[in-house]
């Protein structure tokens, strides 16, 4: 029997392509030493090995100077050794870019803060009201289910409520705060786009890893005496704070 044209059509797409936003972290380099990037990251990564396992990452060129040489190959082996997948650049010389794509690495925009229009403030401003005009989450997200082991769930421009616990190997990440009226078993990452004003709250602190603005803390660091307890945890210059509710 023959096959009808639309059902050829149908059977012949076989994929689709969409934007998307999706939140990669962030590999910044100040140094082209490519060795010593190395050292550095696996001290990085020993603190919390999983949360980094096959993460894909960005890697920020715009602290090195113009006239730098990165030995991608060579970085891209390191990354890879460690159980990251690099995915792009962004920032940089255009002589960095352009060895960046002989790497088959891609070409990200550098990212730009949104701020409010008006005047400039003051010089005399406090980093606080200069933050404040950043442009902040609104809105949340509600989550009513237990966050399983394996999920990972993200709330873009808004605040994150979860109405039950965070299980062990879950992970919930929000550019505002994360509320979780739960036990909190996972990773919980607040203020992922640099919010450093982000909190997280949660009823039983029990976590495998906690973040605001890219500021973090594994279990093996947490406090004994704050284990199990309902507790707010927020960033006070550069160090996360936790505090029982």
């Amino acid at each position: 029997m023959p096959v009808k044209s639309n059902e050829q059509s149908a059977r012949s797409v076989s994929l689709e392509i969409k934007s998307g936003s999706i939140t990669l972290p962030i590999l910044k380099l100040s140094n082209s030493d490519t060795a010593l990037v190395a050292q550095q990251l696996r001290d990085k990564i020993r603190q919390a090995p999983e949360f980094f396992r096959n993460a894909p990452v960005v890697i920020d060129l715009s602290d090195l100077p113009n006239n730098a040489y990165v030995d991608f190959f060579d970085l891209i082996d390191i990354l890879h050794d460690h159980h990251l997948v690099p995915v792009g650049t962004r920032g940089g010389s255009s002589r960095l870019q352009a060895a960046a794509q002989d790497a088959k690495l891609a070409i990200f925009p550098e990212h730009k803060h949104e701020t409010v229009a008006g005047p400039a403030p003051a010089p005399s401003a406090s980093k606080s009201s200069l933050r404040a005009t950043a442009k902040l989450p609104s809105g949340s997200k509600l989550i009513e289910q237990p966050v399983r082991s394996g999920q990972r769930i993200y709330a873009s421009g808004a605040d994150l409520i979860v109405l039950s616990q965070v299980s062990p190997g879950a992970e919930v990440m929000a550019d505002g705060n994360i509320h979780i009226y739960g036990s909190l078993r996972g990773r919980a990452l607040a203020g992922v786009q640099g919010n450093l004003d982000a909190r997280i709250f949660c009823a039983d602190l029990q976590a495998e890893l906690i973040a605001i603005g890219g500021h973090y803390k594994i279990s093996e660091n947490l406090d004994e005496s704050m284990r199990g307890k309902p507790v707010q945890i927020y960033l006070r210059d550069s160090s996360l704070i936790i505090e029982n509710l």
